[in-house]
C-alpha cells in the first residue's frame, strides 16, 4: 500500500469518475457567473453545457486561484493520517496556484517534519495536464516511490504536447490573448487560430488557418509531426473542448484512422470551468507524448 497520496488541482479537467477510478485526488479553483461564485467541481454544481450556454449569452465569468489556506487545510487532511504528498498544479505560465501551494507547505512542513510534501508544476493546462497526473497514477501503480514519481514528473513533463484550435475569436479578443484589430478581421476571414503550450506553460498562437475544415486537419498532422514515434505512436490521446463537441469528434475520427498503434479510443473531455471562463465556447484541444517542448 502507498503511504502517500496524488494529488492536483481541478483544473486537470478530467471527470470526477476517472479521477476517483484512478485514485488521485483533487482541489477545486473558484470562478464566478454574473457575480455568483462556484465551485470549479467538474460539472457537479453546474453542467458544463448550461456553463457554455450562459458564457455565449453574454455572461460575465471570473476566475480565482485556490489559496494558501484552502491548500493547507487540504494538506493537512492526508498528513494528519501519516501520509506524504504529490501535487501537481497547473502551469505556473497561466496562474500562480503553485505559489499558494508554496506557502501552505512551507507552515505544514514545520508543523509536520517527518512528512514530504512535493510540489510538480505541471506546465501544462487541462486535459493535458490531466495526461500527465493519469500517467503518474499508472506508474504509481507500478510500484514507483513518490520520490520516483516526483523525479519522473519533472523530467518528462514537458514532452506534453499541448495543441488548441478556437472557432469563435469573441473570448480570446475579451481575454485579451487576441487584439481587436486581429479578431475583427480573423473573424471576417473565418481565422481559426492554432496555439500550443510553451516550454514556460504559457498559451501561445502559432498559426493562422482559414476555415474549421483546414484547422481540424491541421491539429491532426501537427499530432504526426510532433507525437512519439510519429504515425507509430502508441501511448494515450486525450481531447478537451468547450461545447463544440462535434468539432472534438471529428479531430478524434481523424487521429483514431492516422495512428492505429494508440493506446485506446481518444478520450474527450470538457474543457472546465475555470480555462473555460478564459476559452469560451468553440475551443478544441489534443493532448499527446511527444516531442519536448523547449525555448
Amino acid at each position: 500500500m502507498n503511504n502517500f497520496v496524488l494529488s492536483c488541482c481541478s483544473t486537470a479537467d478530467l471527470s470526477k469518475e476517472h479521477f476517483e477510478a484512478i485514485g488521485v485526488h483533487y482541489i477545486c479553483f473558484h470562478y464566478e457567473l454574473d457575480g455568483v461564485p462556484y465551485m470549479d467541481d467538474l460539472g457537479q454544481s453546474m453542467p458544463f453545457d448550461e456553463f457554455y450556454e450562459k458564457m455565449a449569452n453574454g455572461a460575465d465569468t471570473k476566475t480565482s486561484q485556490i489559496n494558501a489556506t484552502e491548500f493547507e487545510e487540504y494538506f493537512r487532511g492526508f498528513l494528519e493520517q501519516g501520509l506524504d504528498v504529490l501535487h501537481v498544479c497547473l502551469s505556473s505560465g497561466l496562474s500562480g496556484t503553485i505559489n499558494s501551494a508554496g506557502i501552505a507547505k512551507s507552515v505544514l512542513e514545520e508543523e509536520f517534519p517527518d512528512r514530504k510534501i512535493y510540489l510538480v508544476d505541471s506546465l501544462g493546462a487541462s486535459s493535458g495536464y490531466g495526461l500527465l497526473v493519469d500517467t503518474l497514477a499508472a506508474l504509481r501503480d507500478e510500484g514507483k516511490s513518490i520520490d520516483e514519481l516526483r523525479d519522473w514528473a519533472e523530467e518528462n513533463k514537458l514532452k506534453l504536447n499541448h495543441w488548441f484550435f478556437s472557432t469563435d475569436l469573441s473570448f480570446y479578443i475579451k481575454g485579451g490573448r487576441i487584439s481587436k484589430t486581429a479578431g475583427f478581421f480573423g473573424s471576417m476571414l473565418n481565422i481559426c487560430p492554432l496555439l500550443n503550450m510553451d516550454y514556460l506553460g504559457r498559451l501561445i498562437p502559432r498559426y493562422k488557418i482559414r476555415g474549421k475544415k483546414k484547422v481540424i486537419q491541421a491539429i491532426v498532422d501537427k499530432m504526426a509531426e510532433m507525437a512519439d514515434n510519429g504515425l507509430d505512436y502508441d501511448g494515450k490521446c486525450y481531447i478537451c473542448q468547450s461545447a463544440c463537441m462535434a468539432d472534438a469528434e471529428a479531430v478524434a475520427r481523424l487521429i483514431e484512422e492516422r495512428f492505429p498503434k494508440l493506446n485506446g479510443k481518444v478520450e474527450i473531455n470538457y474543457i472546465g470551468t475555470t480555462i473555460g471562463s478564459h476559452t469560451g465556447p468553440g475551443t478544441v484541444a489534443v493532448f499527446f507524448w511527444g516531442k519536448k517542448r523547449e525555448d
